[in-house]
C-alpha cells in the first residue's frame, strides 16, 4: 500500500478547528460529545494537550515519566492517564485563552510534520495497526486522523456542518483502515481469497484485505476469490473506528455480503489507542 501524505493538510484543517472554536456560543462548549466523558470544552483542551505534549516528546526528546510498557493495555493506560491529565488542566482556561493557545500549538505541530522525512522512522509506532516500528508518514497520518476525528466530535455536537470533502476526510479512512491487517489477525481464511470493506460517498474508496499463506495483508487490488464486501457510510464510519457509535447502532446501516460473520468483523476494528 502507498504512504498516506499528509503534513501539508495540518494547516488547513486546523485553520477549520480554530474558526470553529471562534464561533462557539458559552452553551456550546458544554455540549455533549459523542466521546462519554467529554463535552465540547474537554475535546477542545485534548488538542491542545495533545500538540504540545507531541512536540515536545518527539521533536524536543522530553518525555514524561513512565513506568515500562510491556503490553498494549499498559500502554492504553499510560495515554489515557496522560490524556486525563491534560484536559483536566486545559479544561480551567477560558475560551479565548484555549483559542489563542491552539493556534501556538496548531502551528508548532504542523511544522514539526512538515519537517519530518516521511520515509524514516518514527520515535514509535502505530500501535492500533499492530506496529512496533512505523514509518514517519504513518505516524503523521495517524496524529492527523486524531485533529480530524476530535474536531468532527465537536461539530458533530454542535451540529455544525462536518469536515467531509475527499482532500480532508479521505487520507482519515485510508489511515484508519490500515488497522485491517491486524484486526483480523486471528480470523482464518483460505489462502488466495480477500474480504473487500467500502466506505460509501465521495469521501470514501475501497479496501482490499488479502489472505496470504500466513497472514492477511491490504492490497490495491483484489487478490483470489472474494469471501465477503461490507459497505459502510462515511457518514458513520469514522464513528465506528473511534468508538463514538454502538455497533447496534451502527449495523442497521451496514451492508454485507457473502459471508456476514468474516464481513461484520470489520466492525471490530479500532483505530486509536484509547
Amino acid at each position: 500500500m502507498r504512504p498516506i501524505l499528509t503534513a501539508h493538510l495540518f494547516p488547513k484543517l486546523d485553520a477549520m478547528l480554530l474558526e470553529l472554536l471562534r464561533s462557539l456560543t458559552p452553551e456550546d462548549w458544554e455540549k455533549q460529545t459523542v466521546s462519554p466523558k467529554w463535552k465540547v470544552k474537554e475535546v477542545a483542551a485534548h488538542l491542545l494537550d495533545t500538540p504540545l505534549r507531541g512536540v515536545s516528546i518527539a521533536r524536543d526528546g522530553y518525555s514524561p515519566e513512565a513506568s515500562r510498557i510491556s503490553s498494549g493495555i499498559e500502554l492504553a493506560a499510560y495515554i489515557n492517564r496522560l490524556n486525563e491529565e491534560g484536559v483536566s488542566l486545559y479544561r480551567r482556561l477560558s475560551p479565548a485563552v484555549l483559542i489563542s493557545l491552539m493556534q501556538v500549538a496548531s502551528q508548532l505541530l504542523a511544522e514539526y510534520h512538515h519537517s519530518r522525512d516521511p520515509d524514516a522512522d518514527a520515535p514509535y509506532g502505530v500501535s492500533w495497526a499492530g506496529e512496533e516500528n512505523s514509518s514517519n508518514w504513518f505516524d503523521t497520518a495517524r496524529e492527523f486522523t486524531e485533529r480530524w476525528h476530535h474536531q468532527q466530535q465537536i461539530r458533530l455536537a454542535v451540529n455544525k456542518p462536518g469536515i467531509m470533502t475527499r482532500e480532508l476526510y479521505y487520507p482519515v479512512l485510508d489511515c484508519f483502515l490500515r488497522a485491517l491487517p491486524f484486526t483480523y489477525r486471528t480470523v482464518s481464511a483460505k489462502p488466495g481469497t480477500y474480504v473487500q470493506i467500502n466506505v460509501s460517498g465521495e469521501c470514501g474508496g475501497s479496501w482490499y484485505l488479502s489472505r496470504a499463506e500466513q497472514a492477511w495483508q491490504l492490497t490495491e487490488e483484489p487478490l483470489g476469490d472474494r469471501l465477503s464486501e461490507t459497505t459502510i457510510p462515511q457518514e458513520i464510519a469514522w464513528r465506528i473506528f473511534t468508538k463514538g457509535i454502538d455497533r447496534e447502532s451502527a449495523l442497521p446501516q451496514v451492508k454485507i455480503s457473502g459471508d456476514t460473520k468474516l464481513g461484520l468483523h470489520a466492525l471490530q476494528m479500532i483505530s486509536i489507542v484509547a
